[in-house]
């Protein structure tokens, strides 16, 4: 694997500095309107600065099963594998490792394109043996992460949802998805379609450290506005919750609701795997004198230890800070009126597809 030498502080528009080894390794080694000036241009990149990388991939299948207790959906199809957002937090790193590549810069610079998703989907939707349930398009990592503006992965996914009136939801925290709101909003009008923008906080400089190639909070915010004003059924997620780094819940809160988001969810951050030291390394960056105080509010909601993958707490930790987080966030919601009216999407309208190459006699 190739190595990226340059000292930490070096790094521009990168969530990760470094390709952290992953666990497996037996040794150490079209614009879009983001609300950001500089964020999609090679330009202001400097030349050093290393250069993401699309692969392309030929599913065998693509629908995955759940049966977490603490997830809300039951099926998942994502795109992509890996995310050029770069989200130091993001939960889906250490999944790189399967594939013998970091869950650090590689993550955010090395993506996995399934190229034939729609075939596939197509094939197992197909299935005289599938049942639809609940399906949540990029539950991994987002599917309108910025190669989509060219691959157009998650809108032919989109298309194939509506043939077959598959009930779907998705979470992002792009401004890419209003290119898709001519399928998503009528298919939103009929039960089948309702999505989630993820808007962390409304702080630009920690958001561009967070999520160095996301958009912008404000921008988050207007698409909140588009999918509203378009009939979409749009909440937000205010995830993760970092101690004392992302302080502005109710605020976030509060612009969201006036946007015209109607439900919002939050969970607390996990670190598991890689993902520990990456971010370590990350808060020895950005915020060493408050690091250790950090890293100890987040053991205290995780039994002392950097994560725990317990189904009862794993996505909102357990302990007097965790506590004091689902106050904050039960309380805003209440008296700003999130949550009071849960949105149902219509499972019974799906339509079995024909499968590819399949034709009538007659």
């Amino acid at each position: 694997m190739d190595d990226f030498s340059l000292p930490i502080q070096a790094i521009k528009g990168r969530g990760a500095a470094t390709r952290l080894p992953h666990r497996f390794a037996a040794d150490s080694r079209q614009a879009c309107d983001d609300g950001w000036d500089t964020l999609q241009s090679a330009a202001a990149e400097a030349p050093s600065t290393p250069r993401t990388a699309v692969t392309f991939e030929d599913a065998r299948s693509v629908i995955v099963a759940n049966d977490s207790p603490d997830i809300y959906f039951e099926y998942s199809v994502n795109p992509y594998r890996g995310c050029e957002h770069g989200c130091v937090y993001c939960y889906a790193r250490p999944t790189h490792g399967y594939l013998g590549l970091s869950p650090g810069l590689d993550f955010e610079t090395r993506i996995i394109a399934k190229r034939n998703i729609a075939e596939v989907l197509r094939r197992e939707l197909s299935s005289k043996s599938y049942v639809p349930r609940l399906l949540n398009i990029g539950s991994a990592t987002d599917c309108y992460q910025p190669v989509e503006r060219e691959l157009r992965l998650t809108r032919s996914v989109i298309e194939l949802m509506g043939e077959t009136r598959h009930a779907f939801s998705m979470v992002t925290k792009s401004s890419a998805i209003e290119h898709d709101l001519d399928l998503i909003a009528p298919m939103a009008a009929q039960g089948l379609a309702a999505v989630y923008v993820t808007v962390t906080t409304l702080d630009s400089e920690l958001s561009r450290k967070l999520e160095p190639r996301a958009a912008a909070p404000a921008r988050r915010l207007r698409t909140i506005r588009a999918l509203a004003a378009q009939g979409v059924p749009v909440g937000v997620s205010v995830a993760p919750q970092i101690p004392f780094v992302n302080e502005d819940m109710e605020q976030v809160l509060q612009a969201a609701w006036e946007a015209g988001a109607r439900s919002a969810f939050y969970t607390v951050l996990r670190l598991p795997w890689e993902l520990s030291p990456l971010f370590r390394q990350w808060l020895d960056l950005h915020y060493p004198q408050r690091a250790a105080r950090i890293m100890a509010r987040i053991a205290e909601m995780r039994g002392g230890k950097d994560y725990d993958s317990d189904f009862a707490s794993r996505m909102k930790g357990f302990g007097v800070w965790a506590e004091l987080l689902h106050q904050r966030f039960s309380k805003t919601c209440a008296r700003i009126g999130f949550n009071r009216e849960r949105v149902e999407l219509d499972l019974g309208a799906f339509r079995r597809p024909q499968a590819v190459g399949q034709g009538l006699l007659f």
